[in-house]
Order: structure tokens, then C-alpha cells, then sequence
């Protein structure tokens, strides 16, 4: 069924994260759409948020520097919004495996605490909770789809989880409409490459540029689905304007499964010259790697009708064409 975009016409619509990859994509969307976008983010250093991410639209969106921690501004930010996009977390795996509390007080805490408020104050808002694959763990079998067991194999992906719940909880109790994306490998144009934190492919389109070799762990073997931000901001749209995504929890992923080797390969070709190295693993990383993920997204194609649209030879190349053109705005040349 196609999608009414209409909906979001004049609504007034609350991104947490919003000055992140994710959140800043889907406002500037959400923009073309002639909705009322207020963004919130705590531009905390290690989480990805970058005034640069809305450059284009700063003027045509409302920002909130504040914590999704901070009950008082969560419970004033929510009032009156037609649209929840709950996009915030801390999702580096390796940061909550070291600092497990942290992680738990964003992933989980402030997350009951947001449906805390909009039960209170705003019971009739629909939210669109961003989860992630990493709640399954390791794969029983292939591709993953919903009905797969959920054993995750580090703090966020236990976190990321209870946080779902609550969303699918309140959804079920409280009658709030939510519910909840699993994401896979999101890349594209404004995603976080100084480092690892988010993505092992935000560092590896850094060191191509800056003409290093990209470093796959292991045997290189791992296979892995990936979605282009723009069908990313798709699913979001498609799930905040069908109630037939209420309590439901939908995989996002790719019919297009590529080994990291691959990948890597084709990253290199794709940039006209660069080089990888097969490396071992880090101890810490070894310790919560997945093997082979990717997923079956049978199900909000049929509920939802939503399909990626962008392979990797179509997205990849706009991905590095972005960051060559805006390298000083995502990372010093001074860093190590």
C-alpha cells in the first residue's frame, strides 16, 4: 500500500538523536515533507552528533541540546508532538561492555522514562522505536528474521532490548502506539567515521581516503547485510504512518549479503585504489563478534511494504563522494 505522506504535513514531530546520522537524515526528510521538526541531542562527543549533519536545514528545524536523561526536558520536548522518532542511544558495543551503567542508564533507563512521560503527557503520540540486530546475538540459522530466539552477546544488545520491550509494553498496557526497527549495518553520507564506535565501516571509508589500509578482523569470512540511510529514513516514514506497525517489532536488511573480505574489495574498487589487510581480532572484540548476520525482512515487506532500494554499488560511491567533499567537517586531520 503506498505510503501517505500527507501525514506528516504540518505535524509536529520530536527526533531524539536528531543531530546524529540517522536522526539528521530523517529530518531533513521530514523537512521535504513540510513537518514541524524539533531535534534533541546531547552532542555528547562520543555519540556521533554533528551540527554539520543539518547544515542544510538548521533553519527549518527547531534543536535542543539536552539528555534523553533529563526527565524535565524529555516531559517538556514531548508535549504536544504528533511523532516520536526515538532514535537515541549509545550504541558502541565496546563502550558498553566497559562502561556497562552508562549504557544502561540511555539504553534502558531514559527509554522508560520517555514512555513515562508520553503516558502522562501525550498518550495519543506514535513512536518509532530504533533497535538493533545485535538483540539476536550469534545466528541460529540464516537469514534472521523475528521469530528467531534474541540471546545478546554484550551490554547494549541486552539494553537495546529492554528498552524495546518497554516501547512494546506501553504499546500493549497504555494503548501508546509504538514500535520497534531492528536496524543492521546503516552507512551512508553524514554516519560517524572518525572512529569505530558505530560502525566498523565509518573507519574503513576514513582510512581510504586518508590512504591507509582498511584492517578486516579475522578471516574476513563474516557475511553481513547492509541498508543505505536513505531506505533507513523509508522504513522510519513507513512505520510512523501505518498502524499496522503498532506492537510490532520489523527486521530491516538486505536481500544483498557480502563477506567483509568482499566488501572490502569492492570499497577498493569502488574508490579507485586503496588496500586491506586480513588482521586478528582484538581479545575485546573477538569477545562479542557475531559471525555471519544477516536478515530476513519478509516481514515489513509484507505488513509494511518496505524493500531496500540501494545496493552497495549505488550507495557506497555516494558515501565516499560525501566524506572526500566534507572530511574536515567529520574529523580533524590531527587525529590518530
Amino acid at each position: 500500500m503506498p505510503v501517505d505522506y500527507k501525514i506528516f504535513s504540518r505535524s509536529n514531530v520530536l527526533v531524539t538523536g536528531g543531530l546524529g546520522f540517522i536522526g539528521s537524515s530523517l529530518a531533513r526528510r521530514l523537512v521535504s515533507l513540510h513537518a514541524n521538526v524539533a531535534l534533541i541531542d546531547s552532542l555528547i562527543p562520543e555519540y556521533g552528533g554533528n551540527l554539520f549533519n543539518i547544515h542544510d536545514i538548521r533553519d527549518r528545524v527547531t534543536v535542543n541540546f539536552a539528555d534523553v536523561r533529563d526527565p524535565q526536558a524529555m516531559t517538556s520536548l514531548i508535549k504536544g508532538r504528533d511523532f516520536l522518532f526515538n532514535l537515541a542511544g549509545q550504541t558502541s558495543h565496546l563502550d558498553s561492555m566497559s562502561d556497562p551503567l552508562t549504557d544502561l542508564m540511555i539504553n534502558t533507563a531514559a527509554q522508560l522514562s520517555i514512555l513515562e512521560a508520553c503516558r502522562i503527557h501525550n498518550p495519543d503520540v506514535k513512536i518509532i522505536f530504533a533497535s538493533t540486530r545485535q538483540v539476536y546475538g550469534r545466528p541460529q540459522y540464516l537469514p534472521v528474521d523475528e521469530k528467531h530466539p534474541v540471546n545478546p552477546v554484550d551490554v547494549n544488545g541486552i539494553n537495546k532490548l529492554a528498552g524495546e520491550s518497554y516501547h512494546l509494553l506501553y504499546n500493549n498496557v497504555y494503548k501508546i502506539r509504538a514500535c520497534a526497527l531492528r536496524l543492521t549495518n546503516t552507512y551512508g553520507p553524514g554516519m560517524r567515521v572518525k572512529d569505530a564506535r558505530q560502525t566498523f565501516l565509518g573507519i574503513w571509508i576514513r582510512h581510504l581516503i586518508e590512504d591507509k589500509p582498511i584492517q578486516v578482523f579475522g578471516n574476513g569470512t563474516q557475511r553481513r547485510d547492509f541498508n543505505f540511510i536513505d531506505d533507513v529514513v523509508e522504513a522510519l516514514l513507513i512505520a510512523a504512518a501505518d498502524p499496522a506497525s503498532e506492537g510490532e517489532v520489523f527486521n530491516l536488511g538486505h536481500s544483498e549479503h557480502i563477506s567483509l573480505k568482499e566488501l572490502a574489495e569492492l570499497l577498493v574498487c569502488l574508490n579507485g585504489g586503496g588496500r586491506y589487510e586480513i588482521v586478528p581480532f582484538p581479545a575485546d572484540r573477538e569477545a562479542i563478534d557475531i559471525g555471519d548476520y544477516y536478515s530476513d525482512f519478509s516481514k515489513i515487506q509484507t505488513i509494511l511494504g518496505w524493500s531496500p532500494q540501494l545496493s552497495l554499488r549505488t550507495g557506497l560511491p555516494q558515501t565516499l563522494d560525501y566524506y572526500r567533499k566534507h572530511r574536515p567537517d567529520y574529523w580533524d586531520t590531527a587525529d590518530s
